[in-house]
């Protein structure tokens, strides 16, 4: 596990830890050489090195190996001005999809593609178009790897911090320090020596130029340690060697940039650097000691070690950690490089025994991924040799790099190790894709995974496979090392991907919580879960309206034991309703108890298939009243439990959260005397087995301070006739938009609502604002429970209140009806649908010591919520849903026509109403424009393309 307080040079620290081990050194360092610059000489070289010095803005577009889809800020430099290469890190340059902009320090902004990320060491390059810089004077920066010593006086130019131009002082004081480990999941350089220097660099000062007095770069400042002001400098031996491979190809492509190739070979073998001290407890002899001090350098105080060597690899059962390397043909790098897919010998020793090995040296571009899989949002591409030398794994395995929708949905962690997808064994990407072009949308298939952190077990899970409409079909991106891009191509066909009709279900084992004999609560209760796709045409609808009783009842062909009769899984029925008196008597009769069991039908956490559902909305519950909560726990277990009412009546307020989300208002809710906590749910019933309420679970931001907030779940009761006025609507099959439930098209109610959000206040309050006896007492004869009226919080805007309404008005009436909840204001609402009177209320109010009649209009809503939304670059596009509008105001809307690559004038306001300008650039390739709608007819959202990029174009 690598140190945290190593971090690479645009990312922060991830953690501190109380102690660190720090290394012992008894090192015999080279002299120092006399630094003879002066003032004068670092003035002019920095004149020469800053304006060849560029601020890099990246943007990862895609979660890909080692590095998370994000935007930074980073450093490079220019070291090729004629054919436009800028030099920074791999971690700048990433490895997965990358667009990328460089802004000079005249801010001159140019867009940068990449051409080369070096598979193992901490390098890549940038290439630009030398002709779109126009109005700066500036010259390459030579690179100097032979320059470094110890002692040598530096400085590091770069974007330190956020700062467009800073200049760091430092001395190197190692050449010999190891590599520096970030993160045990992510990037790490290794097999190289890397300087050291007290310079203090932090964030975005990654790819900065490392300068001598006369100009030249004599390292590539990477990363710091944040418990010191150490910084870590790759050498640019490696660096040098992969840019004259570029400029060679770069004079064969003048007129056009082609993919250059740079050998590099591997063992799959880490080696590390030890003392002769500890090399000497490994076993090594010391003849050998003697034979390696006389010909190595002097002042060399040890040898390569081997560290750990990767399954699978070249090197796996020929070396073994703790070999010391005796012998090699050169030295190891640039043998490696020059000899790829040959035979090397190696002498090695191994506990005091001299042993030859010879390896055949891989291609270290074949086990570095070049392409990856996205599929529902989810990025799936080859484990990389950096990633297998962190896990240790094999390269080449499936690896989710990001889960996305689909994994996520099934618990498949990120850096998961898929093996085995629905009854298939998965070696290779090419497999997963060949067994997901086989199976249906809407299929659940098995999925087994390993993890490193748990690599000796297979966890397994339910997948349900679905690209879903919110993500692109699935596709293949491949890196293309000419354009700086990643090209798409479909994965297989989409017909291949038809809706599945299977339904799985399977029985709960029931668990009683209670010491009371409440055994009937929970009689028949099955849990079962469906994905149905489609609609019958054999369905048959047998609605009745005028149901006195306020109880509405739900029968399905089921067998005596509470299992579902033979042919049910296989046809999409809908629901028989009851109303006569005899067959109420006769179910309930013969169902004991099965009402509550079977109304956890309405919790959305499980699908429920009920034997009878029955509302019960009079008499209201009163304090004192006994409830039994009944319903299913997290682990799917059916419970029930006894507790009291203590308040069937309380407002509930939830404040604004920092983001505009659904909260609910103008609602009362029941409390009751015990916690059951945030985890279970299901529905509150009386001693008779009748439904009173849904046990629901709320969210609201509890905020410590300025800028901290924390969400909070917690649970009440939600009366049953808060629901009941819309079922009403539903059952009786009122005019409204078609909506498709369970197989069956349904008229969905408009529902007539006041978009005005109301808070109550006590009576003995409202006294103190003016309000006449009267009128209290009026309001005290309406409600002797209650003893409150109703004040305007505000209205939403775009409603038709919005100018009628004022902050703080009291309601009084209602039609000449006095109110004091809630539900009296949503009764009257209602029945205006069945007046003539436009949909206005007749509301008498109290504001600042005055009655005011006044004529407000409502408006009419359905359920279905946004149902268009637009991605524009990256971003989700919608209007103003209802919590933006509780606001109080509605944003600005603008229009326009974009190209790919153009910039755009963005104006934001802040939810303080601060305004804001951005500029924004259009990158069609990887964000194109799509829009997703919601068809009712289907009950399913629909992408269409509304603006695309053909690769092949560019």
């Amino acid at each position: 596990m690598g140190d945290p307080l190593e971090r690479l040079g645009s990312e922060a620290a991830m953690g501190l830890e109380s102690t660190i081990k720090e290394e012992l050194s008894m090192e015999i360092d080279p002299p120092l050489k006399e630094n003879l610059a002066t003032a004068e000489d670092w003035r002019k070289a920095l004149n020469k090195v800053v304006p060849a010095v560029v601020v890099l803005r990246t943007t990862a577009c895609r979660a890909f190996d080692t590095e998370p889809a994000g935007a930074s800020y980073a450093t490079g430099f220019v070291v090729d001005k004629r054919r436009g290469i800028i030099l920074t890190n791999r971690h700048v340059v990433k490895p997965g999809p990358v667009v990328a902009e460089a802004m000079f320090v005249n801010r001159e902004e140019i867009t940068v593609h990449p051409i080369y990320r070096d598979p193992v060491h901490d390098f890549g390059f940038f290439r630009y178009n030398p002709d779109a810089i126009q109005f700066l004077d500036y010259e390459e920066i030579p690179l100097s790897p032979e320059a470094a010593c110890v002692g040598l006086e530096i400085r590091v130019v770069g974007n330190d911090s956020g700062e467009k131009v800073s200049i760091l002082a430092g001395t190197l004081a190692r050449l010999d320090r190891d590599a520096p480990h970030y993160k045990k999941d992510g990037y790490n350089d290794f097999n190289t020596f890397y300087m050291q220097a007290a310079s203090g660099t932090k964030g975005g000062s990654s790819g900065s130029p490392v300068i001598d007095w006369q100009g030249r770069a004599v390292a590539l400042n990477a990363g710091s340690k944040s418990s010191s002001a150490s910084a870590f400098f790759l050498p640019l031996e490696r660096v040098v060697r992969a840019l004259k491979f570029l400029q060679k190809g770069g004079d064969l492509y003048m007129s056009k940039w082609e993919a250059i190739s740079i050998p590099r070979g591997t063992l799959q073998a880490t080696f590390v650097h030890k003392g002769f001290d500890e090399i000497r407890r490994l076993g090594l002899q010391s003849e050998t000691e003697q034979i390696a001090r006389h010909a190595s350098a002097l002042g060399e105080t040890g040898m390569l070690v081997v560290d750990s060597v990767v399954p699978g690899g070249p090197a796996h059962s020929h070396l073994e950690p703790g070999d010391v390397l005796v012998r090699v043909n050169g030295e190891l790098e640039t043998l490696l490089d020059d000899s790829v897919e040959q035979k090397i010998e190696l002498e090695i020793e191994r506990g005091g025994t001299p042993l030859s090995v010879q390896l055949v040296v891989q291609d270290l571009h074949s086990i570095t991924p070049a392409h990856f899989l996205e599929v529902s949002g989810a990025v799936i591409h080859p484990l990389s040799y950096q990633q297998a030398r962190n896990f240790r794994f094999q390269c080449g395995l499936v690896y989710v790099s990001e889960p996305g929708y689909m994994l996520f949905r099934a618990a498949v962690p990120r850096h998961a190790i898929i093996k085995k997808f629905a009854g298939e064994e998965i070696s290779k990407l090419e497999d997963l894709v060949s067994v997901l072009s086989k199976l249906s949308r809407g299929a659940r298939v098995p999925l087994e995974y390993i993890s490193y952190m748990d690599r000796h077990r297979r966890k397994s899970v339910l997948v349900t496979v679905d690209r879903h409409e919110w993500y692109a079909p699935p596709q293949i991106y491949t890196r293309d090392d000419s354009s700086g891009l990643w090209t798409a191509k479909p994965a297989f066909q989409l017909d291949s991907m038809i809706p599945s009709s299977g339904v799985n279900g399977k029985a709960t084992r029931m668990e009683h919580v209670n010491q009371v004999n409440h055994q009937e609560l929970t009689d028949g209760l099955s849990s079962m879960e469906t994905c149905c796709e489609h609609s019958s045409a054999e369905l048959n609808s047998h609605n009745e309206a005028g149901i006195g009783s306020k109880k509405r009842r739900v029968e399905e062909d089921m067998s005596s034991d509470g299992v579902l009769a033979d042919g049910s899984l296989n046809e999409t029925g809908e629901v028989k309703l009851e109303n006569k008196s005899a067959t109420e008597n006769a179910v309930v009769s013969d169902y004991p108890g099965a009402t509550a069991a079977a109304a956890n039908a309405s919790i959305a956490e499980q699908v429920i298939e009920p034997t009878l559902v029955m509302f019960e909305t009079e008499p209201a519950l009163r304090r004192g009243d006994s409830v039994y909560l009944v319903g299913l726990s997290r682990s799917l277990q059916a419970t029930s439990r006894k507790s009291v009412v203590t308040n069937p009546c309380a407002a509930l307020n939830i404040a604004s959260a920092d983001c505009p989300r659904y909260r609910a208002t103008n609602m009362e809710v029941i409390e009751l005397d015990t916690d059951f906590g945030s985890t279970f749910s299901g529905v509150l019933t009386d001693e008779h087995g009748r439904v009173r309420a849904i046990w629901g679970s709320f969210s609201t931001q509890l905020k410590f301070g300025c800028n901290t907030s924390e969400d909070h779940q917690f649970v009440r009761g939600i009366p049953v006739y808060a629901i009941s006025q819309v079922l009403d609507k539903i059952i009786a099959g009122a005019n409204g938009p078609p909506l498709l439930i369970n197989g069956v098209k349904r008229p969905m109610p408009l529902v007539r609502i006041l978009e005005v959000e109301f808070y109550p206040t006590l009576l003995s309050k409202a006294r103190s604002f003016g309000l006449s006896d009267d009128w209290i007492q009026a309001l005290v004869k309406k409600d002797p429970v209650r003893r409150q009226v109703l004040r305007v919080k505000g209205c939403l805007a775009g409603s038709k209140a919005e100018n009628l309404l004022e902050q703080g008005d009291m309601v009084l009436a209602v039609n000449k009806e006095p109110v004091t909840c809630f539900r009296d204001i949503e009764n009257a609402c209602q029945a205006l649908d069945n007046g003539d009177n436009s949909g206005n209320l007749n509301m008498t109010i109290f504001r600042q010591g005055r009655e005011i009649d006044l004529l407000v209009g409502t408006d009419v809503r359905d359920g279905n919520g946004t149902a268009r939304v637009i991605n524009w670059c990256g971003c989700i596009v919608q209007d103003p849903h209802p919590a933006v509008r509780a606001l109080g105001y509605l944003p600005e809307e603008g229009h326009g026509e974009l190209e790919h690559g153009e910039f755009v004038r963005v104006r934001t306001v802040h939810l303080n109403g601060k305004p804001r300008v951005l500029t924004l650039k259009q990158d069609l390739h990887y964000w194109p424009t799509w829009e997703l709608r919601f068809d009712p007819e289907s009950a399913i959202w629909h992408r269409r393309m509304i603006k695309t990029l053909d690769c092949r174009n560019l």
